[in-house]
């Protein structure tokens, strides 16, 4: 599913989300307190040093894709904003508490392995073991209607593939080269170091040659 979320957005939403489900008494935020979400330097990558204007921006962006609401609360001018990302009832988005706090932390901190990911969870849902995690973000990956979710090219020196959100469109998969040993990189050899040398041992056989025929005189 293409949303075609910007960075900005994707915080937005996600510092949202994680609100409603951590700190509900204080679910809808304001502004103000959806700002602080938004440059909390815990759990979020990369940290950010949004101001409530930049935040604004992003609400109204959203509010146009009818992905967010105003709320006012009773006795107080301060609006208050709610997401309608999934699980409404109007969402063609309806997602289970695991997939949401998988996308939700996807969304505040990036590409992350399934043990990254079953660990920074904790708070939003409960999985077994990182096995169920993977279960949960491959199932994802293979939704019919449109994956949610896509699982990278393994970085050299770790054991777990990274798995990142599709909201934002394709993701950019790494050029393999960069993930080879040392010995194979070394033994790339680019067309014009090929063609030097072609033409060096050309000439080393035409010297070659011309020693010959002085020899045989």
């Amino acid at each position: 599913m293409d949303m075609d979320l910007s960075l900005l957005q994707t915080r937005v939403i996600g510092c949202l989300i994680e609100k409603e489900k951590t700190t509900p008494d204080q679910y809808p935020l304001t502004l103000n307190s959806l700002t602080t979400a938004c440059n909390q330097k815990s759990n979020r990558d990369p940290v950010m040093e949004l101001s409530d204007t930049d935040v604004q921006e992003v609400l109204d962006e959203l509010n146009s894709k009818h992905l967010i609401r105003e709320e006012g609360s009773f006795g107080s001018r301060v609006p208050k904003y709610k997401h309608r990302f999934c699980n409404t009832e109007f969402s063609k988005l309806q997602l289970s508490e695991q997939e949401l706090a998988l996308v939700c932390t996807l969304f505040l901190r990036g590409p992350q392995t399934p043990g990254e990911l079953r660990s920074r969870t904790n708070r939003l849902c409960s999985f077994s073991d990182v096995h169920e995690t993977e279960a949960v973000l491959q199932k994802m990956s293979e939704r019919e209607e449109f994956p949610l979710v896509v699982r990278m090219p393994r970085e050299p020196g770790k054991r777990e593939s990274r798995y990142a959100h599709l909201f934002s469109g394709e993701v950019e998969a790494a050029d393999p080269s960069e993930y080879s040993t040392p010995a194979a990189a070394s033994t790339r050899i680019s067309s014009e170091r090929i063609e030097s040398l072609e033409q060096r041992i050309a000439e080393l056989e035409k010297t070659v040659a011309m020693l010959e025929e002085k020899l045989a005189q």
